[in-house]
């Protein structure tokens, strides 16, 4: 049975993409077999559910093409050989294991992020004002920026400064009590302490055994009226005691509904630095940033798609290249355009796709052309730069392959690919050119909304 699993094995390889064969079926294995039954071994209890869901049926077929009609399956999850005198583990360990990349805040309930220092922090003009002032607040020179709201969207950076700030400051002065702590869990042990009767020690904590107070997704506190008043009361007593305080939302103070006049004013005390969405020039040094991080090479085109293609979330770029990183890793997969191409589909679906009779047209309307005139066979400059530029952006903004846009221009794969490396090589010190893709991607972009 083990050579014609073996067999089957080959079948599906050349059937199904390299990455999925290696990820399900490859590792399964003959546990036992009889005249009717076969046991395939699978390496954990995801990779049974998966194949049993998506594959069962796929083997089935080829144990029937072999004259096994009849045979039945069964996945069994493979367990360890345990060592020889020494009893088996136990399938669950009491002990937690600690987290990656985290260190405890001194006394917060929450954690600081190891990596969320302001050394790496990428700055821009989107965000060098909060940055600077974030910095001000952790220093320990006795500034006049001492309370802070910082605002942005989701993924653009508020949370990563209020890290820093906590690092710097424990960093710096040790003996600061500091505490970091979102507005719900501030809520949650507000009224926890007031079911135990313990709420004056909870006043105690924030009120006067707190030098900073880190307090973030105030926009939590909407509706809450007793926990804003508490809120309201410790604002006043650090306030007063000259401490230093720091807010993030999404929402200026203002636009949080349900927020009382009182706290509102509070919130609004001190310095608002607002986070926006970073600009291209941004999205490529957090790009090269974070993947130097993660090891991982890429080309000039690649990061300029990412950076073109994501703009208004840093952790989507991040993600973009953790997926990129673990394709390359686990799958074997290369770091290429098209590799990119395909994350970015995961990442961000079009509500409307980009197709190559699109560009077609931006690029004749710019350009003054006649369609058919792109799939002409001239050399001339004002028929060849067009066609180069339209294979260039189908190659960015349309999922089609290589042989598909080469179809549209009556050319071959290896035209497709050298107008491709020719437009992106030029971009580089032909500004004009550059100018004009910007203005091109710019139309395209606004066909996708």
């Amino acid at each position: 049975m083990n050579i014609l699993w073996e067999d089957i094995k080959t079948r599906l390889r050349d059937e199904l993409p390299k990455s999925t064969y290696s990820l399900w079926i490859d590792p399964l294995t003959v546990h036992k077999s009889d005249d009717a039954h076969l046991v395939l071994s699978c390496p954990n209890q995801f990779t049974r559910a998966w194949v049993a869901e998506n594959y069962v049926n796929l083997i089935k077929e080829r144990l029937k093409g072999a004259g096994l009609e009849s045979f039945d399956i069964t996945l069994e999850v493979q367990t360890r050989k345990k060592a020889p005198d020494q009893p088996a583990e136990p399938v669950f360990k009491p002990v937690q294991l600690p987290l990656p990349n985290f260190s405890p805040s001194n006394g917060g309930r929450l954690l600081l992020h190891r990596d969320f220092t302001f050394d790496q922090f990428v700055v821009g003009r989107s965000n060098e004002f909060a940055y600077s002032a974030s910095m001000a607040f952790a220093m320990e020179s006795q500034s006049s920026c001492r309370t802070i709201f910082m605002l942005s969207d989701t993924g653009l950076g508020k949370t990563h400064l209020s890290h820093a700030a906590g690092h710097l400051i424990l960093n710096s002065r040790p003996e600061t009590r500091l505490f970091y702590i979102t507005a719900e869990d501030f809520t949650n042990e507000m009224i926890s302490s007031l079911k135990s009767s313990r709420i004056e020690q909870f006043k105690e904590k924030y009120r006067r055994a707190c030098d900073v107070l880190l307090l973030e997704e105030v926009h939590f506190l909407s509706g809450k009226d007793k926990i804003q008043a508490e809120l309201a009361y410790t604002l006043d007593a650090l306030a007063n005691d000259n401490k230093k305080i720091m807010f993030t939302s999404p929402l200026p103070p203002g636009d949080i509904p349900g927020l009382s006049k009182e706290l509102s004013s509070r919130l609004t005390g001190g310095l608002l630095a607002q986070i926006e969405r970073p600009d291209k020039a941004t999205r490529i040094d957090i790009l090269l940033r974070k993947a130097e991080k993660l090891k991982l090479s890429l080309s000039e085109e690649i990061v300029d798609l990412l950076a073109t293609r994501i703009e208004g979330d840093v952790r989507k770029l991040e993600s973009a290249l953790k997926c990129l990183k673990a394709r390359a890793d686990l799958l074997g997969d290369c770091v290429d355009l098209d590799l990119a191409k395909d994350v970015l589909g995961c990442l961000i679906p079009r509500a409307v796709a980009t197709s190559p009779d699109d560009i077609r047209e931006i690029v004749c309307t710019y350009f003054k052309l006649e369609p058919d005139q792109l799939r002409s066979r001239s050399r001339k400059k004002i028929h060849s730069l067009p066609r180069n530029i339209y294979v260039y952006l189908c190659r960015r903004h349309t999922d089609e392959s290589v042989e598909s846009i080469a179809r549209t221009i009556d050319r071959s794969h290896s035209a497709v690919i050298y107008a491709t490396e020719l437009i992106a090589h030029r971009m580089k010190s032909d500004r004009k050119l550059k100018q004009q893709i910007e203005f091109l991607t710019e139309r395209i972009r606004a066909t996708e909304k």
